[in-house]
């Protein structure tokens, strides 16, 4: 049998597989890159119908793109379309890049439509700054269309009235109500209803201090209103006060009488004290005086000791006899017997020493 025509034609054959082996790896690659494009396509397809049938523009490589930049693409689809339905034009890369700075798109998108529908001029790159400055943009704009009551004192504070004392000494409890609507454009920056509530509160208690009489205030609560409007309390912050009104209004304590009363209990407590320091000072003058008597005294005693020795003294010298000692003797004896008969009291001390005096040798 003959083997070489089959061996030439298996070489034929081999040959043949291996010029078309890169044909077929490459025709293996598009086939698989078309099978995964259309895998894309038909996953992206029924949004991108509907982004074409709305006028959103939204290419199905832009659904591609956000799909590998880990975007919520069907969320951004809606809220894009739902801009565009409303007539607010928005890029869709400015959706994008408001969800990837952790903003909220819903809510940032739900206002731009609520501004839009109210005549309010609110563009998105606005609403996208005071969303992502923490503030809530929607409630924000719900404000501006509809105005919010604010209770003033805040009566989660724990105080429910305002205090005023009027000029008369009355105290004033008052409480009002402040009615605001929002700025969107001081929104960014602008202070937060705590301002508002701090300066109206001032400005209330400011306008009871200025009344004469507490009646004026009871029969016209409006001038508390008046006189706080006319200060600009919303400058500076993010809210325009539409109106103050004054919802309740009572009569407190009499403060003036009060700080009279202490004022006068003060001044008897000073008098008081200067009293007493008044008498303890003529209390240590006195024993100051009684121990300079006592020391006089003392003097004295001394004094009137000497007296028998210097008579002694006199005897021995001779300056004195015995009748000019027992004449100064019975002088003593009649002095002593004239106080006594004039209600002196007892004998003195001369007659005790009179006793005591020695005789002379």
């Amino acid at each position: 049998m003959n083997v070489y025509p089959l061996l030439a034609q298996g070489e034929k054959i081999g040959a043949f597989n291996s010029a078309n082996l890169p044909w077929l790896i490459g025709g293996g690659i598009v086939l698989l890159l078309g099978l995964f494009f259309l895998i894309i396509f038909f996953s992206f397809l029924r949004l991108w119908i509907q982004c074409f049938l709305t006028g959103a523009k939204i290419s199905i490589w832009d659904l591609v793109g956000m799909k590998l930049r880990n975007v919520d693409y069907p969320m951004i689809v809606r809220q894009k379309i739902a801009l565009v339905q409303a007539g607010v034009k928005v890029n869709t890369q400015d959706l994008e890049a408001h969800y990837l700075s952790r903003g909220d798109v819903p809510r940032t998108a739900a206002s731009v439509i609520a501004a839009q529908k109210a005549g309010i001029d609110l563009p998105w790159r606005i609403a996208a700054a005071i969303d992502l400055a923490g503030r809530n943009v929607l409630d924000a704009v719900r404000t501006s269309v509809y105005p919010k009551v604010i209770d003033c004192p805040d009566p989660a504070k724990g105080r429910p009235t305002l205090d005023g004392v009027c000029k008369d000494g009355i105290q004033l409890k008052a409480r009002a109500r402040v009615t605001v609507r929002t700025r969107l454009d001081r929104l960014v920056g602008g202070a937060t209803e705590e301002t508002i509530i701090a300066r109206v509160g001032e400005g209330i208690v400011k306008a009871i201090g200025s009344a004469e009489h507490y009646a004026e205030v009871l029969a016209n609560p409006n001038l508390i209103s008046q006189a706080v409007l006319k200060n600009s309390l919303d400058s500076q912050t993010a809210f325009e006060i539409v109106s103050i009104d004054v919802a309740e209004i009572d009569v407190g304590a009499n403060i003036g009488a009060e700080l009279q009363a202490n004022r006068a209990a003060t001044d008897l407590r000073v008098a008081q004290a200067q009293a007493e320091t008044r008498r303890a000072t003529a209390v240590a003058y006195e024993q100051e005086m009684r121990a300079k008597v006592e020391e006089n005294r003392a003097k004295l005693i001394l004094a009137e000791a000497e007296i028998p020795m210097s008579i002694a003294g006199a005897f021995r010298d001779g300056h004195i006899g015995v009748l000019d000692y027992y004449n100064l003797k019975n002088l003593q004896s009649d002095t002593e017997m004239r106080n006594a008969l004039a209600g002196g009291g007892s004998r003195g001390s001369s007659g005790d020493n009179r006793n005591n005096t020695p005789m002379p040798s």
